[in-house]
């Protein structure tokens, strides 16, 4: 059998091409899907899992010096790719002859309410990386950006907020959501302009022409599938955490932690039972389809939201936050395009020992690894210095932690903002795909605008509110430094603390945790349907067997990677930096492929 989504009619060797045939089975098990994709598909990922299974300590280090090597190499390619997608896609929206185009047939009328439409995207988008992140985030930030490893400002002070909140507003703004907009435009406008199968290749098919009917075609569909499982394995990965320290806030089952009194983390048994309780609803939701289970649960997720960011304009720090909003955005704006473009390359010891004062150059080997370190401080610089490099005076050292500023830069941006357009790109599939699903009969306009900017919006509302109001208290000594000392995952929590107490806090603590449970279930539920649309050729309809198998392997990789990781997130984050690389090129030939087919409609 062979699914045929072109209109059918003879096309010039001008025209865009559209004669996609994805063969799929009509019958036994894969009946409906396509078998090359799969059928590759699971081998790869079977083969991850059996690896981080078998051999979790060689998995953990490979994953990590694999990580390594891309980000040394390709650092800079993540940078200005995602630069490029938000310049792009503004272009297309602000230009009238594409942004007023129908993604549809004339008189094509949406099928979601706007209500709905923003809940799906935002749930699907981003539900839990603002959970974990919304106080995490600007606060870490605070502590270290590239103006702090600059040695510009100092970390954690009142100077610094404003900064904090620049790379904040890099990390989840507009820059951020054109990543997801990018393949959501390209698959939309292919499938509702020229009924094409909603799938990846779909999108290529410009520049591909006839090979994309073939294996070359399957493999970018691939590409997706597996970019989507390590996007999705990383985002719940980091929503089981908190979700852990929630249950532990508000039962205080030591089981769920590590035991560890000086930085208590979730347990791996505790991660596990998580991830297995919340894949069972996620398999149970993507059964039920997009317009029942993901569409409420979408609808629950914002309400709950919004009675999260009310809770912290009554009882946060709002002046505060809306004063910061304010500020953070026309800096964010100012900055725009250095932001976008900024990439820094690594530094090797030669660079930096050219440098180096002549007095220091005969420890250049010793000095290296501690004043290119992103991480640390000129304070813990000097520290670890042996004695015989200690004695150098204090204007020498000062050189020499200076000699390593672009090291220090290549450090931090491909450890923080690198990561980030890493977990996006990975999401993007995903989140494209589902974004695409659900805006037929939107314009092009629309769909930029309303899944770039307004998101954007809401993001900087939520991060400066819960972000700020974390801060503030850190500032004005409240917290005196507990909020800073808390987990990644718990700081949310221990923001709730200093703010409300007895059974309110107790009421809201149990919210954040059933508004954690959600989101995770939204992201993977609609994770494991746009997986299957990829598989079955681009149909909306897909087996309820299939779904079950695809969460269940999902649960595996996730499972076997956190066993790999000794509980942690590091196996997932690896694999995912390194499986989001290929498929950031197939975003790139989305927006030539994207543009040259715009320009030919505009004829």
């Amino acid at each position: 059998m062979v699914l045929n989504k072109s209109r059918g009619k003879k096309m010039s060797a001008y025209e865009p091409f559209t004669d996609l045939d994805i063969p799929v089975e009509k019958s036994g098990f894969y009946k409906g899907y396509s078998l090359p994709i799969a059928l590759i598909s699971k081998v790869f990922i079977t083969l991850l899992v059996l690896w981080a299974l078998i051999w979790p300590a060689s998995a953990d280090n490979q994953l990590g010096s694999w990580k390594w090597s891309v980000l040394v190499n390709f650092n800079s390619f993540y940078i200005i790719a995602v630069g490029t997608f938000a310049i792009f896609l503004f272009i297309v929206a602000i230009l009238p002859s594409t942004g007023k185009r129908i993604l549809g047939p004339v008189g094509e009328k949406p099928e979601f309410s706007n209500f709905s439409w923003f809940s799906m995207m935002f749930g699907a988008g981003l539900g839990v990386g603002l959970m974990v992140y919304a106080t995490a985030e600007p606060l870490s930030l605070w502590g270290s950006n590239p103006e702090i490893v600059a040695q510009t400002v100092i970390g954690s002070a009142p100077e610094t907020i404003e900064s904090a909140f620049r790379f904040t507003f890099l990390h989840y703004g507009f820059h951020a959501w054109a990543v997801y907009v990018v393949t959501g435009l390209s698959l939309a406008y292919y499938s509702y302009t020229r009924d094409m199968p909603l799938t990846i290749r779909s999108a290529l098919t410009p520049l591909l022409g006839r090979f994309a009917n073939g294996m070359l075609g399957h493999l970018i569909d691939v590409l997706g599938v597996i970019a989507t499982i390590l996007g999705v394995s990383v985002t719940i990965g980091f929503g089981i955490s908190q979700f852990v320290e929630g249950v532990y806030a508000i039962s205080g089952m030591e089981w769920l932690m590590n035991g560890d009194t000086k930085a208590p983390a979730p347990s791996t048994v505790g991660m596990i039972s998580a991830l297995i309780l919340i894949m069972s609803m996620s398999i149970l939701s993507a059964v039920s389809g997009v317009g029942r289970g993901v569409k409420y649960l979408s609808n629950l997720n914002l309400g709950l939201s919004i009675i999260l960011l009310l809770t912290f304009i009554i009882f946060g720090s709002f002046l505060f936050a809306m004063t910061t909003y304010a500020t953070a955005f026309v800096d964010y704006i100012m900055h725009f395009l250095s932001l976008g473009f900024n990439a820094y390359s690594p530094q090797n010891e030669a660079e930096f020992a050219a440098n180096l004062p002549a007095e220091a150059a005969p420890f250049a080997s010793e000095l290296y690894s501690g004043a290119t370190n992103a991480w640390g401080s000129f304070d813990a610089f000097k520290s670890a210095l042996s004695p015989e490099v200690a004695v150098l005076d204090a204007a020498t050292l000062s050189s020499v932690y200076e000699a390593g500023t672009d090291g220090r830069l290549f450090g931090w941006q491909s450890g923080w903002t690198t990561f980030y357009w890493a977990w996006w790109i990975a999401f993007s599939p995903f989140v494209g795909l589902f974004l695409a699903r659900i805006s037929k009969g939107r314009s092009v306009r629309e769909f930029i605008l309303g899944a770039v900017i307004a998101p954007s919006l809401v993001c900087f509302l939520w991060m400066t509110l819960l972000g700020g109001t974390a801060i503030n208290l850190e500032v004005n000594g409240t917290a005196e430094g507990s909020i800073v000392a808390a987990s990644l995952t718990a700081k949310l929590f221990v923001t709730l603390e200093h703010m409300i107490s007895g059974g309110f806090l107790s009421g809201i603590s149990i919210m954040c945790v059933v508004l954690i449970m959600t989101f995770l279930v939204t992201s993977a539920d609609s994770g494991i349907l746009v997986m299957n649309t990829i598989m079955s050729g681009g149909s909306q309809e897909t087996g309820i067997l299939h779904r079950i198998i695809w969460g269940i392997l999902l649960t595996l990789v996730i499972g076997t990677l956190l066993i790999a990781g000794g509980g942690g997130l590091e196996a997932i984050k690896s694999a995912m930096i390194i499986g989001a690389l290929p498929f950031t090129l197939v975003m790139v030939l989305m927006c030539i492929s994207l543009a040259k087919t715009m320009i030919h409609d505009r004829k």
